[in-house]
């Protein structure tokens, strides 16, 4: 791949914490997983990253979500369900406890979509897929709310955006997961247009690390690409310019 000149991370979150893809200015790729977005930040100091997370919450969440989510699905076509709305930060953080058991988390959920209805017109709760990540929101909204100067390199993006801007503007055309497996054709769809910009096939088709999935190796991947387009200027954001929430952390999804 080309030096960028400038640290670059793209970041996923994953089972065992975050997987980050990244590489120093005239390094090849590499790929590390760290148990918390802290100990990525201190690990990889000066880089330019890209995340696949919602970053910057609503008070109140309207038809679509908080913006950069209603419009960034119509570019997807049959991929836009893997945008999903994000709930009011009340909601985020309705409960915010360990969960020991399966029942606690599932009570846990239904106070979530609780609140969730009660902040968003129209009402609307909250699905396991959103509330899944839910720790994993706060956990970057809670540094950036202590760190100001970290929203000026930790910038959200979605995987399925990145790969329609890196494609030209038209989605892929197979999903990365059929009910809940990975799809092996799908991926290698990702793999070929990931290797157009720069990869090397033999990196990409390694196993990733403990802890974490094929696909969100291959998101990850994705977003330091987008990492990159955002330090070199050629990145935008969904809204243009972006919107901001209370705290003013931006609010948009960048590719």
């Amino acid at each position: 791949m080309k030096p960028a000149g400038h640290p670059l991370a793209g970041v996923d979150g994953c089972k065992a914490g975050w997987i980050a893809v990244h590489r120093e200015a005239d390094a090849a790729p590499s790929v590390s997983v760290f148990p918390s977005f802290q100990a990525l930040l201190d690990a990889l100091p000066d880089a330019t990253i890209a995340v696949d997370m919602p970053i910057g919450l609503p008070d109140f969440s309207g038809k679509g979500g908080r913006g950069p989510e209603a419009l960034v699905r119509p570019l997807l076509g049959a991929r836009q369900s893997s945008v999903f709305a994000i709930p009011s930060r009340a909601a985020l953080y309705a409960d915010t406890s360990d969960f020991t058991t399966i029942e606690a988390w599932y009570a846990a959920h239904r106070r979530a979509s609780a609140v969730a209805m009660e902040t968003s017109d129209p009402p609307r709760g909250v699905s396991i897929q959103a509330f899944g990540i839910f720790s994993k929101i706060r956990e970057i909204d809670q540094l950036l709310i202590a760190k100001p100067d970290l929203r000026g390199r930790v910038f959200e993006s979605h995987p399925e955006v990145a790969f329609c801007r890196l494609n030209g503007g038209a989605a892929m055309a197979l999903p990365k997961k059929i009910k809940g497996a990975v799809n092996p054709a799908g991926m290698e769809e990702r793999k070929a247009l990931l290797c157009r910009h720069g990869y090397e096939k033999r990196f990409l088709d390694q196993a990733p690390p403990r802890g974490a999935a094929n696909d969100d190796f291959l998101d990850a991947a994705a977003m330091m690409l987008v990492a990159g387009r955002i330090a070199g200027g050629a990145a935008r954001p969904s809204p243009d310019p972006p919107l901001v929430d209370r705290f003013g952390i931006p609010v948009a999804i960048w590719a």
